[in-house]
């Protein structure tokens, strides 16, 4: 099974396996999306919950890399139950799986390599996968956190993964077409935990001159709409939440 249409679009797309902070709501997952480009699939961020999301939409054996913005478990745990897939049930060797430097350490299978190729990324960093190039830019979040532009096809997204204040999506570089931001809690939340608000997410898409707003990340308690309307009041440009399994043209 190959991957669906998405919407009747071409060029770069974006699925949401899962998108609720820090744990999983009812029904939900953590962060967790695949972009896809041509024949070329990436699983962006394996948070809890991903990787059975991520079988609704393209078989496990389509995944041709796995990119890792840090490692808090709510952002790649996931990644273990993917080992056991390839290693065992489907004999798949030399997976990509791009990381910052130590967090294969955790990793609670024994020895990955074989299975996995671990490729370390870091601040300033560029790869390129398929007809996708990633850049990477480290935010305001403990312990070292990446936020990656993801170009393709003439179309740029840029993904925050998670930061507080002191990191702007601006970092990326001008020109995004879709800002896939974080935004924890609302404004009464600011300043207490290192991540952005609703509104803090509305800001640095502005500052970022980005064209549309998908928040992401939201803790499960939160209200969609009011997070929604709290990102409106400082961002000019669409905003939407995002959905489980919703696809997105970049």
């Amino acid at each position: 099974m190959g991957p669906e249409p998405l919407n009747g679009a071409d060029g770069l797309q974006l699925t949401v396996l899962g998108c609720s902070g820090s744990y999983a709501g009812p029904g939900g997952a953590c962060s967790g999306y695949l972009l896809r480009c041509d024949a070329t699939t990436i699983w962006l961020d394996a948070g809890s919950g991903t990787l059975a999301n991520l079988q609704r939409h393209v078989e496990l054996d389509a995944v041709d890399a796995v990119v890792l913005s840090h490692e808090h478990p709510d952002h790649w745990t996931d990644l273990e139950g993917f080992f056991v897939a390839c290693r065992y049930v489907q004999d798949r060797s030399g997976v990509p799986v791009y990381a910052p430097k130590g967090l294969r350490d955790l990793m609670r299978m024994g020895p990955t390599e074989g299975t996995f190729t671990w490729q370390d990324i870091g601040d300033g960093g560029r790869i390129e996968i398929g007809p996708m190039t990633l850049r990477f830019s480290r935010t305001d979040h403990p312990p070292e956190t990446l936020a990656v532009r993801v170009e393709a096809g003439g179309r740029s997204l840029g993904y925050s993964a998670d930061s507080g204040p002191g990191w702007s999506l601006a970092a990326l570089g001008p020109g995004l077409h879709l800002a896939l931001c974080e935004a924890t809690f609302l404004q009464d939340g600011e300043g207490t935990v290192p991540h952005l608000s609703a509104r803090q997410a509305g800001a640095t898409a502005r500052a970022a001159g980005a064209e549309r707003l998908l928040l992401t990340h939201l803790w499960p308690t939160i209200d969609p709409d009011a997070a929604r309307a709290e990102a409106a009041s400082s961002f000019a440009g669409p905003v939407e939440v995002a959905s489980l399994h919703q696809s997105y043209p970049v």
